[in-house]
């Protein structure tokens, strides 16, 4: 088997057979990018996408708002199909059930061509117009994509909602984003078990503006398609296999991806045409040296930002295949992964820290039967990876021969921003590495003074993917975004730098990270607080073996006495009303929350509890005598 890395002294470099086919060999490409960002990236854009109409103005930056590619016309869709239409033979897709015993799908280009092409008509049909927005709840099917693809075909914007979210969680996307139309499924398979989605749905629209539901048939439910119900399969059936892409300005949405905020109310994150297409188009090539003849794996699902941008938009702006798979890394036994990535020929697996510390838990003989011989490039995502699990991904996956591209990136960057490239590396432990050719990031403390730790920022000119805004909320977008350090994007990540390289520290507000996936503390406490039994709570973050972080939440009951039972119950409501993902690990019983004379509850007091710290700063409690109670429930 070929070697794509090699190790000299305590850093892994690439080999010479990567050296020949990468597509970025020269480390002189950071000075040049640096030199001249906006050129580099004119460049860049001139040669990676059609573009209907030239750009007026490549850059244009009026804080906190900036715009790329200004006066150029484009259609996204275009750009990811008909361009590929001439290698319309070429498997596009690859959908892996869950169940052993059912079929993969392979759709080729042409024929996912001739079904987005069928379903953006249909849209038409039901009264989708340009700059609407689309809902879609959706599990990791076929039908995702296609939808996806159909909207940006007819202009329309789409907000994909992750499968697991609760009623609550899918009607406040709804109703921030004025969908009028819902795209769901009757349910999908999870470790063996049929999930009922469309009870959710039905639950999640009252109250909004959706007067029409298009099911996908998962399940293969018996269903009554009488209005607001229309079957996905029979909608798409009635038209033809063209319709016409609509011309988009570079700035016009794509998409609108929900993000939690610290307030508890996701936040819309929009992101443009023709800046997203640039972005996730080159940093897909680069980062995982992605070519036509690939097969990439990247197993997020694509209600997460890392679906949208590498396991859909930018595998196939590049012509290669993408591989979805609908079930989970244990089912029917933990050497599931492995099989799809030898049976599918993978060659670039992309995936999160969280999934690699299970699957060193619990599959790591399975390692050593599978020879993965295809595979050429590994990547990481969602949050820093340990150092174990980085070697055991290395050695054990990768056979000690193929480089970790180890990404980070946000929502809000719509693609990697710093890690390092295939051709140039170097790779090492714990460390993601430089910022994107054309893009450029500083460490500051707190008070926007440049350090070697603290926190992360972005410099201008910001990179072509950014997001332009929160939807509806501009107040919202200054705050979160560049009201602390002037002129700065503030990423909320804490960095430091090592010999040049970025290495990233986690969240330093009060987003989570559980399972790679963003979650606010507010939303999970928003959520528990509307138990009738609760007068307040507050969630922190734990680190935990497997999933990276896991919340923790400290309640304040009204009058009932603590008890198993009640706190069975707690976690149920958070599985309704937010999904299972956001489950409280623990749930503490507590007479009062460590606050400020403000009201500001101290989440860091009870991080400092429950690592068994010295909780400093109790001088600005109103109520210091809360915290040796809350020791004492914490044991």
């Amino acid at each position: 088997m070929v070697n794509y890395i090699v190790k000299k002294g305590n850093k892994y470099w690439p080999s010479k057979e990567m050296k020949r086919i990468a597509w970025v060999t020269d480390s002189k490409i950071y000075k040049k990018a640096e030199k001249n960002p906006v050129k580099f990236w004119e460049e860049l854009a001139k040669e990676g996408i059609d573009w209907r109409k030239a750009w007026s103005k490549t850059y244009e930056e009026k804080l906190p708002y900036f715009k790329w590619f200004k006066g150029g016309k484009l259609n996204f869709c275009l750009n990811v199909l008909d361009r590929h239409i001439g290698n319309g033979h070429k498997t596009a897709l690859i959908w892996v059930p869950e169940a052993t015993d059912e079929r993969t799908i392979k759709l080729s280009y042409k024929e996912l061509f001739d079904k987005v092409n069928q379903f953006a008509n249909a849209l038409k049909k039901l009264g989708v117009k340009k700059h609407d927005t689309v809902a879609i709840y959706l599990p990791l099917v076929p039908e995702l994509v296609i939808s996806m693809l159909a909207c940006a075909r007819i202009g329309a914007a789409h907000t994909v909602v992750f499968s697991a979210f609760a009623p609550d969680a899918l009607q406040a996307r709804i109703i921030d984003g004025e969908s009028k139309i819902l795209i769901t499924a009757d349910g999908y398979f999870r470790r063996g078990k049929k999930i009922d989605m469309l009870s959710n749905a039905n639950k999640a629209i009252k109250g909004t503006k959706v007067n029409k539901i298009i099911i996908v048939k998962r399940l293969n439910k018996k269903m009554n398609y009488r209005k607001p119900y229309y079957s996905f399969d029979k909608e798409i059936e009635k038209y033809p296999h063209y319709c016409m892409p609509e011309t988009m300005n570079s700035e016009d949405i794509l998409f609108v991806l929900y993000t939690s905020g610290t307030t508890g109310k996701p936040k819309g994150i929009v992101h443009d045409t023709g800046g997203y297409a640039v972005q996730s188009y080159y940093t897909a090539k680069w980062n995982f040296n992605l070519n036509p003849d690939d097969v990439m794996w990247c197993t997020a699902d694509i209600g997460w930002i890392t679906g949208h941008t590498y396991a859909v938009y930018g595998p196939l702006l590049n012509g290669a295949t993408t591989l979805l798979y609908e079930g989970t890394p244990d089912f029917p036994n933990f050497d599931r992964w492995f099989k799809i990535i030898e049976e599918n020929n993978v060659s670039i697996f992309y995936t999160a820290p969280t999934a690699l510390r299970m699957l060193k838990k619990y599959a790591d003989g399975f390692t050593d039967k599978r020879k993965f011989s295809k595979l050429r490039i590994l990547g990481t995502v969602g949050e820093p990876i340990d150092e174990e699990t980085w070697n055991w991904y290395f050695k054990k996956i990768g056979k000690s021969r193929c480089p970790i591209i180890d990404t980070w990136w946000q929502t809000e960057t719509g693609g990697t921003l710093i890690n390092a490239l295939p051709g140039i590396g170097p790779f090492v432990p714990t460390i993601s590495g430089r910022s994107f050719p054309g893009t450029r990031h500083e460490i500051v403390d707190d008070n926007g003074k440049k350090a070697k730790k603290g926190n992360l920022v972005q410099l201008p000119p910001f990179a072509p993917g950014m997001l332009h805004g929160v939807l509806n909320n501009h107040k919202k977008y200054v705050e979160t975004y560049w009201k602390r350090f002037k002129k700065k994007y503030d990423t909320s990540d804490g960095a430091i730098m090592i010999n040049n390289l970025f290495r990233i520290t986690g969240r330093t507000d009060d987003v989570m990270k559980v399972a790679g996936h963003r979650i606010a503390t507010a939303e999970i406490e928003n959520a528990i607080d509307k138990h009738k039994q609760i007068i307040e709570s507050a969630v922190v973050p734990v680190p935990d073996e497997v999933r990276g972080e896991v919340p923790v939440a400290f309640v304040v009951l009204k009058s009932d006495k603590p008890s198993e039972k009640l706190e069975a119950e707690i976690k149920k409501h958070v599985d309704n009303t937010v999904g299972p993902i956001a489950r409280p690990s623990k749930v503490y019983f507590v007479q009062d929350l460590p606050k400020t004379r403000s009201g500001k509850i101290m989440r860091r007091i009870l991080k400092n509890i429950l690592k068994h710290e010295r909780p400093e700063g109790l001088m600005t409690l109103i109520n210091p005598d809360c915290v040796e109670e809350i020791k004492m429930v914490v044991g």
